[in-house]
């Protein structure tokens, strides 16, 4: 994906200059969170570690729940959609999913971070976590096909926000997300017991 797609900051449109303040930002708090983690990773920090100001830093990202949430998005829409060559609308959605849980596992620190920082309340983190939630919605809608009811999506959608909060809790491991929702897909299509 080319680096054009983030040249806007949550709601605001931004010039070259601006866009490379962000991708400090954005770069130097990826780094903090592996380093600190989340409890102890602030914006302060983040600009501090970035070589920016602590307002240039808030100028753009409203709080850590921002930060993260961006990152999240980043990382998500870079990712690419699986190709459609599995044939039926359960191979599809568990391949959807397996992919999901695998870029998950292999970044914990940012999953479960990520989990916090979505339910945090200011604009910004509403707005990514409707562009991420449609970004799943349009992974698992791409998977079942045109035939798909909106209920069986809407379940499937439910059951992967269920599973990402549950390994974000801890309650579950991200490196069975994959195989658990697989289970889940097979029972709301019909295909499982």
């Amino acid at each position: 994906m080319s680096s054009t797609r983030f040249t806007q900051a949550t709601r605001r449109e931004l010039n070259a200059r601006q866009a490379e303040t962000v991708e400090k930002v954005v770069a130097a708090a990826q780094r903090e969170l592996r380093e600190v983690g989340f409890d102890d990773m602030t914006v302060r920090t983040v600009a501090q570690r970035a070589g920016v100001a602590p307002a240039t830093a808030y100028t753009y990202f409203a709080s850590k729940n921002h930060l993260i949430a961006e990152i999240f998005w980043r990382r998500l829409a870079e990712r690419p959609r699986l190709e459609e060559t599995l044939t039926s609308p359960l191979g599809r959605v568990v391949g959807v999913f397996d992919d999901l849980a695998d870029f998950l596992a292999h970044d914990q620190v940012l999953a479960a971070a990520t989990t916090s920082a979505l339910l945090g309340t200011d604009p910004d983190v509403r707005q990514l976590r409707l562009m991420i939630g449609n970004e799943i919605n349009e992974r698992i809608a791409q998977a079942l096909g045109d035939s798909a009811s909106p209920r069986v999506l809407d379940a499937l959608t439910l059951a992967w926000s269920g599973a990402m909060l549950q390994a974000g809790m801890g309650h579950a491991e991200y490196a069975r997300l994959g195989e658990r929702l697989a289970g889940v897909a097979k029972l709301v299509l019909g295909t499982g017991e």
